[in-house]
């Protein structure tokens, strides 16, 4: 396993869809072990390969706290959202800033799994954020088409508000 670089806005690949994998090839298992420990360094949340400058439609998500509940999701495709979470959300791909987005509450995607077998998995709250987000990644949009107001610098996120 190995870290690999992350993309940042403006770097064209993150423009740009991404192709269906057709096959878990020994290069598709090092990437998809990789783009896991370089989202779990950088303290992500989620990772689509597009970030690692690879077009193919991979993603990885860990919404838990101790990396204990990582998703894979191979040619992913959203079947079903219901309700609405609006809040502020970020990307390993624009380091430093977050921006309002409202994105559903309720998602059910449809995947492969690392042996190329179909599966759902259905995420609230956060798991449906990342869900959506990486998705949107897939297709070469980045959160920041939908930030309601401007882009802020996430130390400002974390400042107390005075009295």
């Amino acid at each position: 396993m190995a870290l690999r670089e992350i993309r940042e806005y403006g770097d064209d690949v993150l423009a740009r869809p991404c192709k269906e994998v057709k096959e878990v090839t020994p290069r598709i298992r090092e990437l998809i072990d990789d783009m896991f420990e370089t989202m779990y360094d950088a303290n992500g949340v989620g990772l689509a390969a597009p970030q690692v400058g690879v077009l193919k439609r991979i993603v990885v998500i860990d919404c838990s706290p101790e990396g204990e509940d990582p998703h894979l999701l191979i040619n992913p495709v959203i079947i079903e959202t219901s309700g609405e979470q609006t809040g502020y959300e970020g990307c390993l791909s624009l380091p430093g800033k977050s921006g309002v987005v409202t994105r559903p509450n309720y998602v059910k995607v449809r995947a492969f799994d690392i042996d190329m077998k179909p599966f759902e998995l259905e995420g609230t709250e956060l798991l449906a954020r990342a869900i959506c987000h990486e998705c949107d990644h897939l297709d070469g949009h980045m959160y920041v088409e939908k930030v309601e107001g401007d882009l802020v610098d996430n130390e400002e996120l974390q400042q107390p508000e005075e009295e």
